[in-house]
């Protein structure tokens, strides 16, 4: 790289709550709803997800190591994780238009396949670098600075080359790359939330909160997968309704508030319901659902790495987990 950098804590620095006017709070949050609700309902078409944790994890420990803020990180998840959709979409609707030729397609299909396998690291750091130019408050990762990165890891490629990386994530998303993210609905509900008086301090919670929503990108599926089971009442979930709740997996509001609950219970268990009656009241979530989700957080994320489980985070990030809320205990 140009030189070497310390990650530091991210989207801690000079972060505050309680300077924004209410009335650019109120249209803010009618905005996030409206786009959840519309995110919510276009999921209902998609293929499913692609958030495997050893990626997500090489996504978080490349933005800290590049000094990146939290919300580069997560949309860069957001970004590869659609890209790569895209691309089994196409993969499927070319194995559709062309002939009936079983030796030919199997053919196609490893071709395809070994050509994702052999560019996929160079389409992830695009992912990253695309995100990090969409923040004001981060500097642009320079082409040498990728180049160089890449060369450690033995890809060698031209600036042109990593051009073409960038140009085909943004056509493959029709441009659309300004996406979302679970942590702008979390700080917006604690900015509402410190405006009604909840107990339990923003900038406390908003701490506990970039550290479970880190693990929730990390155990994406096993927390999911938890919360299916408990709404259908039954441990083995059929495929029609694991398809139903792919549109679930895309609220972020929800997520944001689950998000929140958990933190709420970590730093101050007697504040817990306060703290989830303002949320239901804010986002109009029942309280039963609130309290499914952040009991599915609180679960797999204090226990990830008990002895006799099969999912684990990676050990930096869940002794991270495991100081706040001993720390938070004493």
């Amino acid at each position: 790289m140009d030189g070497p950098m310390r990650p530091r804590s991210a989207s801690l620095v000079d972060f505050q709550f309680g300077v924004v006017a209410t009335e650019t709070i109120e249209d803010a949050l009618l905005h996030l709803a409206q786009q959840n609700e519309q995110a919510v309902q276009e999921a209902s078409g998609r293929l499913g997800s692609f958030r495997e944790p050893r990626i997500v994890e090489f996504v978080f420990l490349l933005s800290e190591q590049w000094c990146l803020e939290k919300s580069v990180s997560y949309q860069a998840v957001e970004i590869l994780e659609r890209f790569m959709v895209k691309q089994a979409e196409n993969i499927c609707r070319q194995a559709t238009i062309q002939p009936r030729d079983n030796n030919r397609e199997s053919q196609n299909w490893r071709a395809l396949k070994q050509q994702l396998v052999n560019k996929f690291t160079l389409r992830l750091v695009s992912c990253v670098q695309l995100a990090s130019k969409l923040s004001f408050q981060n500097k642009i990762i320079s082409n040498i600075t990728v180049l160089n990165f890449l060369q450690a890891l033995g890809h060698l490629h031209t600036k042109e080359e990593l051009l073409e990386s960038e140009l085909d994530v943004l056509k493959s998303l029709n441009f659309q790359i300004n996406l979302p993210t679970p942590l702008a609905y979390v700080e917006m509900l604690l900015e509402v939330l410190g405006y009604n008086g909840c107990l339990v301090p923003a900038m406390r919670l908003h701490a506990t909160c970039l550290t479970l929503l880190d693990l929730v990108y990390l155990l994406h599926e096993p927390i999911y997968e938890s919360l299916l089971r408990a709404s259908i009442e039954n441990s083995t979930p059929s495929q029609l309704q694991g398809e139903k709740f792919i549109s679930v997996k895309e609220d972020f509001m929800l997520l944001a508030v689950g998000i929140i609950a958990a933190s709420a219970f970590i730093q101050n268990h007697e504040c817990w319901s306060q703290v989830v009656g303002h949320l239901q009241s804010i986002t109009g979530i029942a309280l039963a659902s609130i309290a499914e989700f952040s009991y599915a957080i609180l679960t797999h994320s204090v226990g990830a790495n008990t002895p006799g489980r099969q999912q684990s985070i990676p050990p930096h990030l869940a002794a991270r987990a495991l100081k706040t809320v001993a720390s938070s205990n004493t």
